[in-house]
């Protein structure tokens, strides 16, 4: 079975690397092979689930409409959308589930042993029929308080995962995140290729990070994400052994400039969890915000909304 799994991911070349539609999958030496990714679809009829009936189109905008309705806010969340300079006003995601999908380690990306050991699982869209992605935000490197303003008057949820060597520059910015509701999750201390480590140290890397987020911020995570989505048996052994319960990975990051896609198709799903990183105009050729824009522009122009990943899980 694979010893590893990865797709090119902005991490690892700090400023927003990674070739375009690029995926790899990888021995525990991190070896891979390019896939392709083009034919770029538009369109509200895309985010089938694979094997499912089409989810309904229109039934984010719908929701979205019945609670700008119901809700003064909407006005300051028009006004909010206008201010940040986005093409329409986010979508509002439903309610999450009452029952959380049944998470499964997605088909190529098991390890030796996964299911017997009881290993966490390692997936890259959550199952969901609702037009929802989720967020995902890594490392820690760029602390914008424009960003955090954005986020909060747009009420866009995200999840951060957190690289203890960066975000000790600021455990305030990081708390002040947390203070707006966002989960603060693991992406180890010092954002090493763990499949390079021994077990006890890819161990001390995961622990290690548990230990900084439960100190700074209250709370031991129960996510984790391997740097550069890199892992092999240990790693998730190791996971395990920390208090971790779930890895997600990711179906397409953003950045400023573009979209990098895991499917051929390029195309959105329900469910997809989508990476960007903590970066800006000193790794990138723009901001956070200007991140942000495009990824909402895309979106909600392809009718989804933007969940919180916690409540599905």
């Amino acid at each position: 079975m694979l010893a590893a799994a990865v797709i090119v991911s902005g991490c690892a070349g700090g400023a927003g690397g990674g070739a375009e539609g690029t995926s790899e999958r990888g021995s525990a030496e991190g070896r891979g092979t390019a896939g392709p990714a083009h034919g770029q679809e538009r369109g509200q009829e895309r985010g089938q689930e694979r094997g499912g009936r089409p989810a309904d189109a229109s039934g984010a905008r719908a929701l979205d409409r019945s609670a700008a309705n119901s809700r003064p806010a909407h006005a300051a969340r028009v006004a909010a959308a206008k201010r940040w300079g986005l093409a329409e006003v986010p979508l509002l995601a439903p309610a999450p589930p009452a029952k959380k999908p049944a998470l499964r380690t997605r088909a190529g990306f098991e390890v030796d042993g996964h299911e017997e050991d009881g290993l966490p699982p390692v997936f890259t869209t959550v199952p969901t029929r609702h037009k929802v992605v989720f967020l995902t935000i890594d490392d820690g490197a760029e602390k914008d308080p424009a960003f955090l303003r954005m986020m909060s008057e747009l009420r866009v949820p995200y999840t951060a995962f957190l690289s203890d060597y960066l975000v000790k520059e600021d455990y305030g910015y990081f708390a002040r995140m947390r203070d707006r509701g966002v989960v603060l999750n693991n992406h180890t201390l010092n954002h090493r290729h763990l499949p390079s480590l021994s077990y006890e140290a890819q161990k001390r890397e995961i622990c290690g990070m548990q230990d900084v987020i439960e100190k700074r911020y209250g709370k031991r995570p129960a996510l984790f994400r391997p740097p550069y989505g890199n892992y092999d048996r240990d790693t998730l052994r190791a996971a395990k052994a920390c208090g971790i319960e779930a890895v997600p990975l990711w179906n397409e990051e953003v950045f400023v400039d573009r979209w990098d896609h895991r499917e051929a198709d390029r195309a959105l799903r329900p469910g997809d969890i989508v990476l960007s990183h903590f970066r800006g105009e000193s790794d990138w050729n723009g901001t956070m915000p200007d991140m942000i824009r495009r990824f909402l522009n895309l979106v909600t122009a392809e009718g989804y909304a933007v969940a919180r990943l916690e409540d599905y899980l």
